[in-house]
């Protein structure tokens, strides 16, 4: 048979669309054309094929003209993944494996020279993409690492193959001579079955942190109800102390979660099985640009943002990011998503994470510190603080101050409360938000605030009180009223008093120099 089809699959953000590998050996001068708007990753295959061919001791069509078409045709493909299909395909079209035992089979992986196959990313996105696939998920073939990434999704069928004669052999027609010695080693050939998850190291512990009950109580409300945090204070008071203990204190993430998060991370190539069902926490550096913080590139690949999904994002140093990448977080923070639109493509990337900023109060750093005097004019505290605009601190529920402790307090305090007994009752205040409206307050919009937040006459009093006296925006005002209806989660209580929404109040007082 001159014409093989071998199935297999591309990337395009989480979505990971079917490809359909069309090989078709003809007579003819001598050639290997690969079409398909197929990239230079890509089309690098013919050589990689071609050497893993002739070095696992199989038999590389020199003689016919070899095209290898990749379907459909307006599909942009990318990386190696596609080495493998490529390679059974010439094998299925020069009659050295059964064309038709293939059909049912999906295949993906990168080879060496020799034969071996090497990891691709994105394993998790395409098992993903085939156990929501309508009629029966087919089986697919991986590499030694992707293979065990894709079959944490439950009831994918996944293969696991070490090496280039590992796949050809189940593949093989009946009755061919010489095929148990073609075969080799078949050892790598297995089904993979899903590991149990493996309970990772434990995290930075919140009792490391003495004193500070005003960062500490502000870390849980932002826990239990999802919300944006923003730490100022002088430098050494422990604030980014504070942002590595807070994936600690988040509840215990869900299947579906670690599944998303997780396939996230393969796409960037950095999924790690011992961070399975943990939280992921990015903490970028402040001088990365806008693409990195929320994607971007061709192809599109997900940015910080959407590594944290489910997780946190760290940003030390805030005012120090560049002003584009910082209004950049305006959307995502609002809607949960983001959406990389370019000329060729467009991709959209979930990134739900918990915004966790620190900066300092001037540029010295010393404003408001007991300890040192600030050097810095009104003028230039005014214009640091301003590199955070007004809309996007609009969208920060918590505005905490972390202050300096003294010497004495520092080396004698006793070790403060411990992050497994903040998380169980962030845990409670989160299960209580969830069976009262389905997600958590900081989602909260509309109507379903109203009917989730009720205040009584008097609290309604003073929210309005002290939006007009503050100068909040619509937006500011809602925000205090979504982390009051937290407070008062945490408190146990079914309605939002005074003393919630004065307590909220105090986590939304704008800085000196900038519009609260």
């Amino acid at each position: 048979m001159s014409l093989a089809l071998v199935q297999s699959r591309a990337l395009l953000g989480l979505a990971a669309p079917a490809v359909t590998v069309e090989v078709h050996l003809a007579n003819g001068l001598p050639s290997f054309t690969l079409v398909g708007l197929a990239d230079v990753e890509v089309k690098e295959a013919r050589e990689r094929v071609r050497s893993a061919l002739q070095n696992a001791g199989l038999q590389f069509p020199h003689n016919k003209r070899i095209t290898v078409n990749l379907a459909p045709a307006d599909l942009p493909k990318d990386s190696g993944r596609f080495d493998l299909p490529i390679a059974l395909g010439i094998l299925a079209a020069s009659g050295q494996i059964d064309a038709a035992r293939l059909a049912g089979w999906e295949f993906a992986g990168e080879l060496s020279l020799s034969g071996q196959l090497r990891p691709v990313r994105g394993a998790l996105a395409t098992a993903l993409a085939l156990a929501a696939q309508e009629g029966g998920a087919p089986r697919l073939v991986l590499p030694p690492g992707s293979a065990e990434e894709a079959a944490l999704v439950p009831g994918a069928q996944i293969w696991r193959a070490a090496h280039l004669l590992d796949v050809v052999q189940p593949f093989l027609p009946e009755g061919a001579p010489g095929a148990e010695a073609a075969a080799g080693d078949a050892g790598g050939w297995r089904r993979v079955q899903p590991a149990p998850p493996q309970a990772g190291a434990p995290g930075p512990d919140l009792a490391d942190v003495k004193g500070q009950a005003g960062a500490r109580r502000a870390l849980e409300i932002a826990a239990a109800g999802g919300h944006g945090l923003l730490l100022v204070g002088p430098p050494g008071t422990g604030k980014s102390m504070l942002a590595e203990r807070f994936a600690g204190l988040l509840p215990a993430m869900q299947i579906d979660e670690a599944l998303e998060s997780a396939a996230i991370a393969s796409l960037a190539g950095r999924f790690a099985p011992e961070r399975w069902m943990q939280r992921p926490m990015a903490s970028p550096h402040h001088s990365c640009s806008a693409v990195a913080l929320v994607g971007g590139g061709s192809p599109p690949r997900p940015g910080e943002i959407s590594l944290a999904h489910h997780g946190v994002l760290f940003l030390d140093e805030f005012p120090e990011f560049a002003r584009s990448a910082l209004e950049a977080l305006r959307e995502p923070l609002e809607s949960g998503r983001i959406t990389i639109a370019r000329a060729a493509q467009r991709a959209e990337f979930p990134a739900r994470f918990q915004l966790v900023a620190a900066m300092n109060p001037c540029p010295c750093g010393f404003a408001g510190s007991r300890q040192r005097s600030c050097r810095c004019t009104p003028e230039q505290v005014a214009r640091y603080q301003g590199r955070l605009s007004g809309p996007l601190l609009d969208r920060i529920d918590l505005h905490v101050e972390v202050l300096a402790l003294p010497a004495e307090e520092l080396l004698h305090a006793p070790p403060g409360e411990p992050s497994q007994r903040v998380r169980e009752r962030v845990t409670a205040a989160r299960q209580q938000a969830l069976a009262r409206q389905g997600c958590t307050n900081h989602q909260l919009q509309g109507a379903l605030l109203e009917r989730a937040a009720p205040l009584d006459e008097a609290a309604a009093r003073f929210l309005q009180t002290a939006a007009a006296r503050l100068g909040w925006s619509a937006r500011g005002t809602h925000r205090a009223l979504k982390v009051a209806r937290t407070i008062a989660d945490l408190a146990g209580s079914a309605e939002v008093a005074v003393a919630h929404v004065a307590e909220a109040v105090q986590y939304r007082r704008g800085l000196q120099g900038v519009a609260p």
